[in-house]
C-alpha cells in the first residue's frame, strides 16, 4: 500500500472520495481466497465503527472504577453515647473517612468507641490515627493517610 493510501486511511479520506481509485487499487492487489474474504471486515466502515489503535502502547487501557466516585466525603462526628459507634462504622463501610471527636464523652466510653472503631478499621483494611486530643481519624482502605502528628504536645498534657 502506498504512502498516500496510508494517509488516506488514517484520516478516513477514502470514504469521502469516489470509489474509482479505490477499485483500481483493489484490482492490482492479489486476490484472497473466498474464506479469507469472509473473515476480513469490510473495507468501508463508517467513522463511528472504526477504531484507531492507540499510538503509545505503554499507556494501559484499564481504568480503575474506584477512582470514579462522584466525590469523596469526610464525616465529622461527636458521639455522645457508645451506641453511635455503629453509625460511625457504617460510614467506614461506605468508604467514607470519619473524624471522631471524643471530647464530649466520658473517658471510659471513649476508650470503648476507639476499640470498636479500631476493630472495624482493621477488618476493612483501613487506618486509624490520633490527630488531636481525643480526636481520631478513621479512614477506609480507599483513603490514603500520609504524614503523622507528633506526640510531643500530648506528652505534656498527661
Amino acid at each position: 500500500m502506498s504512502m498516500k493510501n496510508k494517509i488516506k486511511n488514517f484520516f478516513y479520506l477514502d470514504e469521502y472520495e469516489d470509489d474509482a481509485p479505490v477499485e483500481r487499487e483493489r484490482r492490482s492487489e492479489p486476490q484472497a481466497s473466498p474464506v479469507a474474504q469472509q473473515q476480513q471486515p469490510s473495507m468501508k466502515k463508517s467513522m463511528k465503527e472504526r477504531r484507531v489503535a492507540p499510538m503509545d502502547s505503554s499507556i494501559p487501557n484499564v481504568v480503575s472504577l474506584q477512582n470514579l466516585q462522584k466525590s469523596s466525603k469526610v464525616i465529622l462526628v461527636e458521639p455522645r453515647v457508645y451506641a453511635e459507634a455503629q453509625d460511625i462504622s457504617e460510614h467506614l463501610k461506605n468508604k467514607r473517612a470519619v473524624v471522631v471527636n471524643l471530647q464530649r464523652i466520658d473517658k471510659d466510653q471513649g476508650i470503648r468507641i476507639v476499640d470498636f472503631l479500631s476493630g472495624t478499621v482493621y477488618a476493612l483494611g483501613g487506618d486509624i490515627q490520633r490527630i488531636g486530643t481525643d480526636i481520631f481519624l478513621c479512614a477506609p482502605d480507599t483513603v490514603e493517610v500520609a504524614g503523622a502528628i507528633s506526640d510531643y504536645y500530648y506528652d505534656d498534657l498527661q
